[in-house]
């Protein structure tokens, strides 16, 4: 009999009757002839009232007592929906991580799934075609016995994880909205619903802003080469929108003009804040000296940009890290001041990273030429670049963000006709 793995996130589960709306969607698919499993996360919202508990309990906490405060959220929205899946008489039962169980790192907070042990759920399957309903956002760490979450996001991760342990079909994530768009619609009113995307360019979307899944699960799904599909939580249980599925690139059919198939879609994000090191001596080693600190530190560098004077004696660093970890990388840079060399240190938090992306960029060129081109003709200035096989972006001014997705949006033949 077939598996299938449903995860519903914070906002689908939001009160006990969205939570009785997802049981629904389980119902249909379970009468479908499914054996379900089902991940939660916690009510929308709880999450960041556990986390406030936790910091107003003690300034400086252990990180595996916050886990297992931060934890019960999920756990409580699991025995909802199990109460709400046996009201309508179905057989069904929660699990925490620990008891599946789904083994993890001992990184409280942060800690990355190592393996998932299905057989429990199984059995159920083979009992009486139990419901699984799991805790999302973590695990167990074998050694020490304790809860590690996942960090945020994590129910996706867990998700996708449970769907490849279980050897499922098929992973469906449902959330507030009804699939992968080719940008934000609240952008780009004309952005359209993409039936299917390919793991690849669902990865680049998810890390350069797209907010529908979270990297990792992408990053699972590829690797295991799991469907998964976006669907809607708020669509009718009993007549559901399709959603878009993220598949294997060879799965695509691709039937529209040629010109359209280049481009996915367009993603951006106002995370990010910007670096300058002025007048570093151009020398051996000195790229090291400025981005070994920080990914010691943690701190993930992402564009960067290098001007070598005329006299070839100095050179200009810009490069881009998250806004969080802002205040933290400029800190770290000044104590290096005198290793590294630097005149000066210029930032900006006011910029945007655009990005374009779809594996048509494999076997077109001067598609990323386009871009600038029409950007330029907009009066939008590029303050860096960075490109791989299958995307670009542009680190601009934040105040041009919606004008320059708009732009290349329309450039691509990425708008829906009216």
């Amino acid at each position: 009999m077939p598996r299938l793995v449903l995860k519903f996130g914070g906002t689908s589960v939001a009160n006990v009757e969205r939570i009785k709306n997802a049981a629904r969607h389980v119902k249909r698919e379970w009468d479908a002839g499914k054996n379900c499993a089902v991940v939660v996360s916690a009510m929308s919202g709880k999450t960041n009232e556990l986390i406030a508990w936790c910091k107003e309990a003690a300034g400086r906490y252990d990180a595996r007592e916050y886990d297992a405060v931060v934890a019960s959220g999920e756990q409580v929205t699991a025995g909802l929906m199990a109460m709400a899946l046996q009201d309508m008489g179905l057989p069904a039962r929660s699990w925490q991580g620990w008891q599946v169980p789904i083994y993890a790192s001992d990184a409280h907070g942060a800690a990355r799934i190592l393996d998932v042990d299905g057989r429990n759920i199984e059995a159920g399957f083979a009992a009486n075609r139990e419901i699984a309903i799991v805790t999302g956002f973590q695990g167990l760490h074998k050694e020490s016995g304790r809860i590690a979450t996942l960090g945020r996001g994590g129910s996706d991760t867990s998700a996708v994880a449970l769907a490849a342990g279980l050897d499922a079909e098929r992973c469906d994530t449902y959330t507030d909205v009804d699939g992968v768009y080719t940008t934000d619609p609240r952008v780009v009113p004309k952005a359209r619903r993409l039936e299917r995307v390919s793991f690849e360019e669902m990865l680049e979307m998810a890390s350069l802003g797209s907010k529908v899944l979270q990297v990792r699960s992408v990053e699972i799904a590829m690797v295991h080469r799991m469907p998964t599909y976006v669907r809607s939580s708020f669509d009718d249980p009993a007549n559901p929108r399709p959603g878009t599925l993220i598949c294997d690139e060879d799965e695509i059919v691709r039937d529209q003009p040629m010109e359209s198939q280049v481009i996915t879609g367009i993603a951006f994000s106002r995370d990010d804040a910007q670096i300058t090191l002025r007048q570093v001596a151009d020398k051996p080693g000195v790229a090291a000296s400025v981005f070994v600190p920080l990914a010691e530190a943690n701190i993930n560098v992402d564009m960067i940009v290098q001007n070598i004077s005329e006299d070839g004696a100095f050179t200009d660093i810009t490069f881009t890290v998250p806004s969080a970890d802002y205040e933290r990388a400029t800190a770290l840079l000044e104590r290096a001041r005198g290793e590294i060399g630097f005149r000066a240190l210029q930032g900006a938090r006011d910029v945007a990273k655009i990005s374009a992306i779809g594996v048509g960029m494999r076997s077109h060129s001067g598609v990323a030429a386009r871009a600038f081109k029409a950007l330029s003709e907009k009066g939008i200035n590029i303050l860096a670049i960075t490109t791989s096989e299958i995307k670009f972006s542009v680190l601009i001014d934040s105040a041009y963000t919606e004008l320059a997705v708009r732009t290349l949006h329309t450039l691509y033949g990425l708008d829906k006709d009216d």
